[in-house]
């Protein structure tokens, strides 16, 4: 014979109260009904779990039985909770990856709004190499990943959330400040400032130099966009930087001053992706919505 969850729950419920009468009155059932329960783990054990008085104090069997029951209380938790994702997918806990480029001027709101409308959910956030986030995914370290596109990889899922534009960052004392925008023929025999090569903004400085005719200053890859963005403020290069980044971290009265592309055609594409036939794709696809009504 086995052990009913209700048996396992009225054991747990002796340990916590030590009393027959406050352990039955906390499971909403008679003392009778409660200690027959008790009696009959006592005699699937085949002895005794609990010295019998004012106090019910447990015995070493006793002990050991209330541990080995509330393991599996936990786990008949987990169980129930995984049911209730199928109706509420923000539920439990998800394990985010997030570029360094994107998670400090998008996620402080996406979780704000999240922890609102969706308390019960657990969001643990890592930053990383857009390629490293990748590579982690697909080893099942994160559940999903919000990076700049495109990702390279199979077997994985990609949700396209939105485009942001890219602006052209300068000098305070640049002769381009006079400039309403920037067209390719401003950017001829330039020094463009980059990101490392493994992000894909690292890419799209380098197409733009070829374009433009102008230089990718090797010597000064940045490790963040703080630092691209402090190398153009001392005259060191132009830099490319996002339009989200530009709004939280730049100041025209600062030394370093930003202006737009003429035709408007530089711009990142910015995506979720999570492994192919995951679980947790309902709450991908609503986390997604989340992160798409934000930036609206």
């Amino acid at each position: 014979m086995n052990p009913t969850l209700r048996q396992l729950r009225y054991l747990v419920a002796l340990a916590d109260h030590g009393s027959f009468t406050r352990g039955a009155a906390a499971e909403g059932v008679s003392q009778p009904s409660f200690s027959e329960q008790i009696h009959q783990i006592e005699r699937l054990l085949n002895g005794r779990i609990v010295e019998r008085g004012r106090r019910a104090i447990l015995t070493p069997l006793g002990r050991d039985a209330v541990a080995a029951a509330r393991r599996v209380l936990v786990e008949v938790d987990n169980f129930v909770a995984t049911a209730r994702r199928s109706e509420d997918p923000l539920v439990g806990t998800i394990r985010l990856g997030v570029s360094p480029t994107l998670g400090p001027y998008l996620l402080p709101q996406v979780v704000a709004r999240l922890h609102s409308v969706s308390p019960s959910l657990r969001v643990h956030v890592r930053e990383g190499l857009p390629s490293k986030l990748t590579e982690n995914l697909l080893s099942g370290i994160h559940d999903v990943i919000l990076v700049q596109l495109p990702v390279d990889g199979g077997n994985l899922h990609i949700e396209s959330l939105f485009r942001e534009p890219l602006l052209i960052a300068m000098a305070a004392d640049d002769p381009l400040r006079g400039a309403d925008s920037i067209g390719l023929d401003d950017l001829r025999g330039r020094g463009l400032l980059t990101l490392q090569p493994e992000y894909r903004m690292s890419d799209q400085i380098m197409a733009l130099a070829a374009a433009a005719d102008a230089q990718v200053l090797r010597d000064y890859e940045g490790t963040s966009l703080d630092a691209i963005r402090q190398m153009a403020g001392m005259g060191m290069g132009l830099a490319l930087l996002p339009e989200r980044y530009v709004r939280q971290e730049v100041r025209e009265d600062h030394d370093v001053v930003v202006r737009r592309f003429a035709e408007g055609r530089y711009y990142r594409e910015i995506g979720l992706v999570w492994r192919s036939g995951s679980g947790r794709a309902p709450a991908f696809v609503a986390l997604a919505e989340m992160l798409r009504q934000t930036i609206a």
